[in-house]
């Protein structure tokens, strides 16, 4: 593991590192914020998924986590959205599809399989490296994220309710199976059989009898995907009937940026501290 940077916040510690990833064949760069509780005893992990186009440092820079984080204790972890370098494959003119664009998925079809196994990644390589590299807690786990990255966190926390305890998402893609702007990217990830498609859709999830306890939903009126790419009462309809508990808040005014993630960014993480602490 290489050491990008490392800075005191909060009188915790701000680094961004690298490492060479097996699993997807490049260099991948992650940020973590080790709070100062972390000195005496390990603590919970928080696990933070960016959205499209971002890297580890959208969220790091613009998400005002750090005072909150050490008041609380809580290590968070930022990865990087996709693999990256001169020979992962890419398209240029679509910030939809390739470096930016992992949407959280290993995929199947050539050129992208070589690569993009960002689930894997995610769910079993990082963690590793977390938990040899830092005093985390990693029987105390929880995941958020911002748009793809909700839809990764959901996801993920669908797929593996055994490691994470709490979950919740800023404006998430629930549906990508009709989302406008993920049907594209799943095709080219992973083949045209839509079944397929189904173990990376939370809503496909639920149907198909996969659960976990609750989730935190915070989404904006006013954000320009929420029609077509976005609509989280999808979700809520995929829930009823289950014995999942939704609470989904929708905010007048609010739109797809950072400045919607930062204003309720302590809430997130006062709710995921709540439900980690209490193990």
């Amino acid at each position: 593991m290489n050491i990008l940077s490392q800075n005191t916040a909060f009188g915790g510690m701000q680094g961004v590192f690298s490492h060479a990833s097996d699993v997807t064949g490049t260099e991948m760069t992650f940020a973590v914020f080790v709070p100062p509780q972390a000195i005496a005893e390990k603590r919970p992990v928080l696990w933070y998924l960016s959205g499209l186009t971002c890297t580890h440092a959208n969220v790091m820079e613009k998400g005002e986590y750090r005072r909150m984080a050490a008041e609380l204790g809580l290590i968070v972890v930022c990865p990087d959205t996709s693999p990256r370098g001169n020979d992962v494959p890419d398209e240029l003119t679509n910030w939809k599809m390739g470096k930016g664009a992992g949407m959280y998925l290993n995929a199947t079809e050539a050129p992208w399989a070589e690569n993009f196994q960002m689930y894997s990644y995610i769910t079993e390589e990082l963690p590793a490296l977390i938990a040899e590299q830092f005093r985390a807690d990693m029987n105390r786990q929880g995941i958020f994220g911002h748009s793809m990255g909700g839809h990764g966190a959901m996801t993920i926390a669908l797929k593996n309710p055994d490691r994470f305890q709490s979950c919740s998402a800023f404006a998430p893609i629930v549906n990508p199976l009709t989302a406008d702007w993920t049907q594209d990217a799943f095709e080219k990830y992973l083949g045209a059989d839509r079944a397929k498609w189904r173990e990376y859709d939370a809503c496909a999830l639920v149907e198909d009898g996969a659960r976990f306890p609750e989730f935190l939903i915070d989404q904006g009126k006013a954000d320009s995907f929420l029609e077509t790419g976005l609509a989280p009462w999808k979700f809520e309809e995929a829930v009823k009937g289950t014995d999942i508990s939704l609470t989904l808040r929708m905010h007048e005014r609010y739109d797809h940026s950072y400045y919607f993630i930062s204003t309720f960014m302590d809430d997130h993480l006062k709710w995921h501290a709540a439900r980690l602490e209490s193990l």
